[in-house]
């Protein structure tokens, strides 16, 4: 008669210790055939999901025009003000006063008006926290070469003929134009009157 061996039982299959024979391991450990192993990634770290290139790009550009856009509009809101101040001021010489003097009565309601503008327009149009005297010297460089030019044109125009108020409300509107220009890019602009005007290292 045939004795057939006794099976062992499952747990005694197993390697002293309760550990699992290398090969079985091994095998274990072995990826399937055909199969692609994936590096880990870190914990929390999706994989990096870029936007849309052109949404991108235009936000900066986007920001700059809308900045640009509230400071034209501050701008005209306080330059409508001063022109509010220049034409009673002139209206009060030239008509009330009578005083037939067109320069003179031009030459003192702009300044009334440069001193109103230039206060609110560097604490609430470009919020510049830059030298005060700078700024107010560059201005006046701004005027010493705008003033000639509206006043003796001013003058000739009227005359020529024209009506002194016309006259004005023309020089208010070319005034305006270039001295937002003028403010912008080069009174206010504290990066580039610090890169100019930034205080130079003595050698001792």
């Amino acid at each position: 008669m045939k004795v057939k061996p006794h099976p062992l039982p499952p747990d005694e299959c197993a390697a002293p210790g309760g550990e699992e024979p290398a090969a079985v391991q091994a095998a274990a450990e072995e990826p399937a055939s055909g199969a692609v192993v994936r590096p880990e990634e870190p914990a929390g770290e999706g994989p990096a999901t870029a936007g849309p290139p052109d949404a991108r790009e235009d936000a900066p550009a986007g920001s700059s025009r809308k900045k640009s856009a509230l400071q034209l509009f501050k701008f005209l809101c306080f330059s409508l003000s001063a022109g509010v101040i220049q034409l009673a001021s002139f209206t009060l010489l030239y008509n009330v006063i009578a005083w037939k003097n067109w320069w003179a009565t031009y030459l003192i309601s702009v300044v009334l008006s440069v001193l109103w503008n230039f206060t609110f327009n560097r604490k609430f149009t470009f919020a510049s926290a830059g030298n005060v005297p700078l700024a107010m010297a560059l201005v006046t460089v701004y005027y010493c070469a705008f003033i000639p030019v509206s006043v003796f044109g001013g003058n000739a125009l009227e005359a020529a003929g024209w009506n002194g108020t016309l006259v004005t409300l023309l020089m208010m509107v070319a005034n305006f134009a270039t001295e937002f220009v003028w403010d912008k890019f080069v009174v206010f602009n504290d990066p580039l009157l610090k890169k100019i005007f930034r205080p130079r290292n003595k050698k001792k």
